[in-house]
């Protein structure tokens, strides 16, 4: 482990004890970037997963966080007893971080917001990471593009799938550099993983499985009860889009996950990396399958908060004539195809296959490559400074969020739909359609303020 994981997880240790009281002496980490090389960046939403990102950007020299956000103050209750997040925690995070590298051993350069929009207006600000619950994701992106900024947003890129249309719109129009926040596309077994499909080893694929992990927490089961808001914790803002429903707190900070106007459960969560992983190998990142179906999904009890699939199950068949099988497995993440001469899997870490010739396949000088990123956010950073599109980009999270969201309604609506992945629309099914947007809560729109 070297020098600056191992001092930034001394750091992260205090936010699992639930205090930054003590003073840390860390070791020093060198000289950053020349401003006029450096990428400023602030992340928007503190919860679960900052810290987990915030370990992968704080250590790239070309990079400087300059603020956090997020609607939570600062408390318990994330996906671990001991998590003590919200913006000023993770602003302390990002501060005693950078203070290794001064010689008073502080730093104060890091600000904290409540409101998203006071960090977008400020013109130091080049970039944003958008850590927040999906239903935030298309709004805060498109006024994020629209604002100058470009954006590395966690996956699921979207909630729905106009939203990820719009984001590609928006995205384009301002020509800003965005990167899905799904890293096993930067995965080094990932790449192996595809590759060895991509150049034929395994012959014709014609079968893929993937994985997705089960749900992690329960509801609170039918007749829960609303409970006061917590303070500082702007609910309301929380919300935003998302229609307006009494507090509870499995509805908030990790929880979330499980409920459907925030998100698309574990389908879309852990879905969008073993999904993507497939995508990748099979090339279909531009395109969506022809048709979907239910499989045996299973949902919580009539009346529970949470509402979205507690097994997941749905088939897909692409236009190549590939087919799709996604199901919720203790592994929680995996893929295997299967072609007309072997089949390959990866859980991720290793790959196992047909015979030792396909798993040992090492590329040579004429092999077909994909995306080369050993560092998801490494990456971000360099096609920040050099205007190219990163290992994945808008449209490629959109295929691929896309894809999730085709499995929840057939899953949902239980039966086999039609899909035109040209004009990404269903053939013959309005219901099905209809399920294709969400209408926003006022004043919360796609159109950015003026």
């Amino acid at each position: 482990m070297n020098t600056r994981r191992r001092d930034f997880l001394r750091i992260a240790s205090v936010f699992t004890t639930g205090t930054l009281a003590a003073p840390l002496v860390l070791r020093a980490r060198g000289q950053r970037a020349p401003a006029n090389e450096r990428v400023t960046l602030a992340v928007i939403g503190c919860g679960n997963q900052a810290p987990e990102d915030l370990k992968h950007f704080l250590p790239i020299e070309q990079l400087q966080v300059v603020a956090v956000c997020d609607v939570n103050r600062a408390s318990y209750g994330y996906k671990t007893p001991k998590q003590y997040l919200g913006r000023e925690p993770v602003r302390d995070l990002v501060n005693q971080y950078y203070a290794q590298s001064t010689r008073s051993g502080t730093y104060r350069g890091c600000d904290a917001y409540e409101d998203f929009r006071e960090v977008l207006v400020r013109k130091d600000v080049d970039a944003v990471a958008i850590i927040t619950p999906d239903h935030w994701h298309a709004i805060m992106t498109i006024w994020a593009a629209a604002a100058g900024k470009d954006i590395y947003c966690q996956k699921p890129l979207s909630l729905t799938v106009r939203d990820g249309q719009e984001m590609i719109r928006a995205v384009r129009q301002h020509q800003r550099v965005l990167q899905t926040g799904s890293q096993w596309r930067s995965d080094p077994t990932i790449r192996r993983f595809a590759e060895i499909v991509r150049n034929g080893l395994i012959g014709q694929p014609k079968r893929c499985r993937t994985l997705v992990a089960p749900n992690n927490f329960k509801g609170p089961g039918p007749g829960w009860k609303p409970a006061p808001v917590p303070e500082g914790f702007n609910y309301d803002l929380w919300l935003g889009p998302a229609p307006m429903k009494p507090y509870h707190p499995d509805r908030c900070l990790y929880r979330f996950r499980f409920i459907s106007d925030y998100s698309g459960g574990q389908t879309t969560n852990f879905g969008h990396h073993s999904n993507g992983a497939a995508f990748l190998a099979l090339g279909l990142d531009t395109t969506g399958p022809v048709e979907v179906w239910n499989l045996g999904a299973e949902w919580p009890e009539p009346g529970d908060l949470f509402d979205t699939a507690t097994k997941v199950h749905f088939g897909a068949r692409f236009e190549s004539g590939v087919e799709f099988e996604c199901i919720t497995d203790p592994k929680q993440f995996g893929v295997r195809i299967e072609g007309t001469e072997g089949w390959v899997e990866t859980d991720g870490k290793t790959i196992t296959a047909s015979s030792s010739a396909i798993a040992n396949w090492q590329p040579g000088p004429d092999s077909i490559r994909v995306y080369q990123s050993d560092h998801h956010y490494r990456n971000f950073v360099e096609c920040v400074l050099s205007r190219k599109d990163p290992a994945e980009p808008v449209e490629v999270g959109h295929r691929v969020s896309s894809f999730c969201h085709l499995g929840n309604i057939a899953m949902k609506l239980d039966r086999r739909l039609k899909w035109d992945p040209k004009a990404e629309r269903f053939v013959d099914c309005e219901e099905a359609n209809a399920m294709l947007s969400r209408p926003h809560r006022a004043p919360w729109s796609y159109l950015p303020p003026s």
